[in-house]
């Protein structure tokens, strides 16, 4: 083969491999169901998301989950990893451009047996660039930004689950108080009949099994009191730990709200299920973990192609010898133009290759799963809505109906009309209806709490990706 001909083969082969070019794999996410399958809510908007916690009648709430956000260990790992992932999209854009450094050197010596000892030295530029010809440089930059945008809407997911672990939080101390006030009562209660059925049977009117079983219900009562106290203890410094702040301080300001139960607003819930999940960031952030795989992937058979690398440089130099005039003028040169192609790795950059596909096939099954789990999280929610409200009223003249037989039961026991079996009966029936009424009531707001999370906190997509590339 002539000298001319090796020339020409680079060229060739750099043209061969431009038309065939690796092809990037495509996404192919599951659709989205055409409807929902529970009813929606009939009142409220999607635009109430943002602003959803100012709308409940209770002030202190928004207040603790700006607390807690900001104390959140999870919200600052998220900004940590935006950050993180701005620097690589800085680095990975970087990399297409040509680089540029100073360079500077002297030296003094004998450069050889038969010269004189000379010295010399330069200051001047080096520059280098690798031309992108297969695009493995863009798909990295492209795996970047999708991987920077990932990360700025997992910092809201994490927003929003920390409002929704607040609130949570917030209610379930609420209801455990709201708890409180009927055991108390039932306590106190437990504790007056016990006090009379003991002067009754001392008396003679009551036999001394009645006043053991009296007292054995005082016990159970102030046990069960004892035991709910302790849950709202902890309840408490669960809140205390979310939010971050002195117990004492966060004690004064419950005391206003104490048993009272935080209501909400409304939400509104789109008819299309596609235009609800446009609104979850965990989900985009999926996406944007599969479109960074993609783009991984595509990169990974850009490797297995040839690279062009161009050099060069300019240095003014001066050269003074030990004997004789010195001189000085401008060192320059570019290139070497370097073609690298690969021929034998072992299999290295092919394994790379498949390792990139596998990865991209976890990332698409994980969209999936992603995609499945939040569809099931709205449904949910919808369904405790609808139960919820379907079974307040009764629960409402449940409660009702147990409390007016038990005062009736009680004024016939003092009376002697009823037994005290009776009593313990119809007490335990209203207890039972009280406590269940509330649990009714922490469990609407919590599915409230729970749609809220699961719409996506009032995030959208597209105010991302304005600000996205900023």
């Amino acid at each position: 083969m002539t000298p001319r001909l090796w020339l020409a083969l680079p060229a060739a082969l750099l043209t061969a491999c431009a038309q065939l070019g690796p092809t990037p794999p495509t996404a192919t996410p599951p659709d989205a169901p055409p409807q929902w399958q529970a009813p929606l809510p009939h009142a409220g908007s999607p635009g109430e998301l943002a602003r959803w916690w100012q709308q409940f009648d209770d002030p202190l709430l928004p207040a603790l989950i700006e607390a807690a956000q900001a104390a959140s260990p999870t919200l600052a790992a998220a900004r940590s990893r935006i950050e993180q992932a701005r620097a690589a999209r800085v680095a990975a854009g970087a990399a297409l451009g040509p680089t540029l450094d100073a360079t500077a050197s002297a030296s003094y010596g004998r450069f050889d047996l038969q010269s004189p000892r000379a010295g010399s030295a330069s200051v001047g530029l080096q520059a280098g660039w690798e031309l992108d010809l297969f695009g493995a440089g863009r798909a990295g930059r492209d795996a970047a930004q999708a991987r920077f945008e990932g990360a700025q809407a997992a910092w809201h997911e994490a927003r929003v689950s920390v409002a929704a672990e607040t609130a949570s939080g917030y209610l379930a101390l609420r209801a455990c108080e709201a708890q409180l006030l009927p055991t108390e009562q039932d306590a106190t209660s437990r504790a007056e009949t016990a006090r009379l059925t003991e002067l009754a049977a001392q008396a003679g009117f009551q036999p001394p099994a009645s006043a053991e079983l009296a007292r054995a219900s005082a016990a159970q009562g102030n046990a069960a009191l004892s035991q709910l106290r302790a849950q709202c203890a902890l309840q408490l410094k669960a809140l205390v730990a979310l939010t971050g702040q002195a117990e004492p301080a966060l004690r004064e300001q419950l005391a206003a709200g104490r048993a009272r139960l935080p209501q909400p607003a409304a939400l509104g819930v789109a008819a299309v299920p596609g235009a609800v999940l446009a609104q979850r960031p965990d989900l985009y952030d999926a996406e944007r973990e599969l479109a960074a795989a993609a783009a991984d992937a595509e990169q990974a058979r850009a490797q297995r192609w040839p690279r062009v690398t161009l050099a060069g440089s300019i240095a003014p130099t001066r050269l003074w010898p030990q004997d004789g005039p010195s001189l000085q003028g401008t060192v320059w040169s570019v290139g070497p133009l370097a073609v690298t192609l690969p021929i034998f790795d072992g299999g290295r950059r092919a394994a790379d290759a498949e390792a990139a596909r596998a990865r991209y096939d976890a990332a698409a099954a994980a969209y999936a799963a992603r995609l499945r789990t939040a569809v099931r999280e709205v449904e949910e929610a919808l369904v405790a809505l609808d139960s919820t409200a379907a079974r307040g009223e009764d629960a409402r003249v449940a409660a009702l109906g147990y409390e007016r037989s038990f005062r009736a039961v009680e004024s016939r026991y003092r009376g002697g009309l009823a037994s005290l079996f009776e009593l313990e009966d119809a007490r335990r029936s209203a207890l039972a209806a009280q406590s269940a009424l509330i649990d009714l009531q922490r469990e609407r707001v919590a599915a409230w709490i729970a749609l809220y999370r699961s719409l996506g906190g009032g995030w959208t997509a597209t105010d991302l990706r304005a600000t996205a590339r900023e």
